[in-house]
């Protein structure tokens, strides 16, 4: 099969498209003809060996972590699927970006969703329900979003809309439009938050989920007045330290149908910002790791 690898740890150059051996699914894995794959932050910052301390890699790696295709082998023990059907899910930290793709985590993926959305459902949406589930119950809460307009915040923005949240979301004026069309209420980011708050939501903030790792941590618990009220899913060490919430993304198949019956009900749609064929994948890791991306990042395989 065709791939996207690289061989040493480095730029975005250092990607490489080349004929590499069929993956086997194991016990409890499916095998998929993968239609796209997503760029996600931990692809450019595992190729780069930014992480490299935390999660070593064997190399030659494949980056990616989600895909949609369709199911095209079955490893034993596996369940509910056929032979022939469109999924998108999780399988490990790498192997995605590639012709064929073992998944761990998936779920049907709805007929409301092209190849690209599906694509950009996985890890996002599976992040922000997890960032979501540790608040508690959202209908009738006030969240706010720090990184609103990214790939997980954009899906916490929906997916807390359609929980019956009113949500508040910071990004760039540029995005502010964005976040409207997503259901949110738009401000930007940065100091003073709080005061830009009050005209918007006068009775205050019950619950706050970052997804930006902006350092507004601090600022997130003085305004919901306790750390129990806000969970990051990016600052690990700075919520450690004040107490919130740490959430981590988990190859999750309950959350992962979760998101697919709100993409049929339309409450939840993946934004991608662009879309990029397997041998431009260098450009997409570039575009992805210069930051500011709205929505989500796919490659089409």
């Amino acid at each position: 099969m065709r791939a996207a690898r690289f061989h040493e740890y480095g730029g975005a150059e250092s990607l490489v498209i080349e004929e590499v051996t069929d993956p086997h699914p194991g016990f409890g894995e499916i095998r998929v003809r993968v239609a796209a794959a997503s760029v996600n932050p931990i692809d450019w910052k595992l190729r780069a060996g930014a992480l490299r301390q935390f999660i070593p890699l064997e190399l030659p790696a494949v980056p990616g972590r989600d895909a949609v295709g369709v199911v095209d082998a079955i490893g034993d023990g596996v369940q509910g699927v056929s032979i022939g059907e469109r999924v998108f899910g999780l399988g490990g930290v790498t192997g995605a970006t590639a012709e064929l793709f073992l998944l761990s985590a998936w779920a049907h993926a709805p007929d409301t969703w092209n190849d690209e959305q599906a694509a950009g459902a996985g890890l996002a949406a599976v992040t922000a329900m997890r960032g979501l589930n540790a608040l508690g119950s959202l209908a009738g809460r006030t969240l706010l979003v720090e990184g609103a307009a990214g790939g997980v915040g954009s899906a916490a923005v929906e997916i807390a809309v359609a929980q019956g949240a009113t949500v508040i979301g910071t990004a760039s004026e540029r995005n502010h439009d964005f976040l409207t069309s997503l259901g949110a209420r738009p401000t930007t980011y940065g100091p003073g938050l709080a005061q830009r708050l009050t005209p918007l939501v006068p009775h205050g903030v019950d619950l706050a989920l970052d997804t930006a790792a902006s350092g507004s941590l601090e600022d997130l618990v003085a305004i919901t007045g306790d750390p129990t009220r806000v969970a990051t899913v990016a600052d690990h060490a700075g919520g450690q330290r004040l107490g919130t919430h740490v959430v981590n993304a988990e190859n999750d198949s309950a959350l992962l149908s979760v998101a697919a019956e709100l993409g049929r009900r339309g409450h939840y749609t993946p934004r991608i910002e662009q879309a990029y064929p397997l041998e431009r994948i260098a450009d997409a890791h570039a575009h992805a790791e210069r930051g500011r991306t709205r929505g989500k990042i796919v490659i089409c395989i």
